[in-house]
């Protein structure tokens, strides 16, 4: 395992500081009020944007507020709420698993990551997300932004989601991973995009390698 070096360290807070300073009401875009319903948008949200998931929401909270709302659901039912997300017949059907297994555990959405990477339609990056949120099992949770940012500013270069946040929890203080996380994420939809980032207006551009961005980019 390559040693993380005092230098190292401190370009990537003084990037997290600077996207902090530029970006201070970073946040995680999905709406929810309450454990049940995070679990549900962050679900809802694999393959599709928060803005999507946002607009189905409000009417699915509404009419199933407890995990027995959910269980006692056919996936036919649900669909009828999700229909305009991508895989929304796979995410209806992991939904009423979801009420049916969360009803065994008394209507309580765990916050150790392992317990909830068991959930159905939990996976690893979605139960680091819950976790992060909930105060939880501590995470730094690698979705597609994270992962490319992570790479890109050469704070690793693996492209294992599970490596990459090794490497991130290895480069930055336990302290600052909810916020680090959240940053990158913001960054990565508004300004360091996949194809295109638009570094010229990059409030980090001078700190950053650019690892696999083509020259001039």
């Amino acid at each position: 395992m390559k040693r993380i070096t005092p230098d190292e360290q401190q370009r990537a807070l003084a990037i997290i500081d600077a996207l902090d300073a530029h970006m201070p009401e970073a946040e995680i875009e999905l709406d929810f009020e309450t454990d049940l319903e995070l679990v549900v948008a962050v679900i809802l949200s694999a393959q599709c944007t928060d803005k999507r998931v946002n607009m189905v929401t409000p009417a699915l909270f509404r009419d199933h507020k407890t995990a027995a709302d959910y269980a006692r659901s056919t996936p036919a039912q649900i669909e009828t709420y999700i229909q305009s997300l991508g895989l929304y017949r796979n995410k209806a059907k992991a939904l009423v698993a979801l009420g049916g297994v969360l009803q065994d555990l008394g209507g309580q959405v765990p916050r150790e990551r392992e317990k909830l990477a068991e959930l159905p339609g939990v996976g690893a990056k979605t139960a680091g997300v819950v976790a992060l949120h909930l105060g939880g099992t501590p995470s730094f949770p690698v979705d597609t932004h994270v992962g490319r940012l992570a790479r890109r500013m050469g704070f690793t270069k693996e492209t294992d989601p599970d490596k990459v946040e090794r490497d991130l929890q290895r480069l930055v203080p336990q302290g600052r991973w909810y916020k680090g996380h959240q940053l990158l994420v913001w960054h990565g939809r508004r300004t360091c995009f996949a194809r295109s980032p638009e570094c010229e207006r990059c409030v980090v551009n001078q700190l950053c390698p650019k690892k696999g961005v083509k020259r001039g980019k």
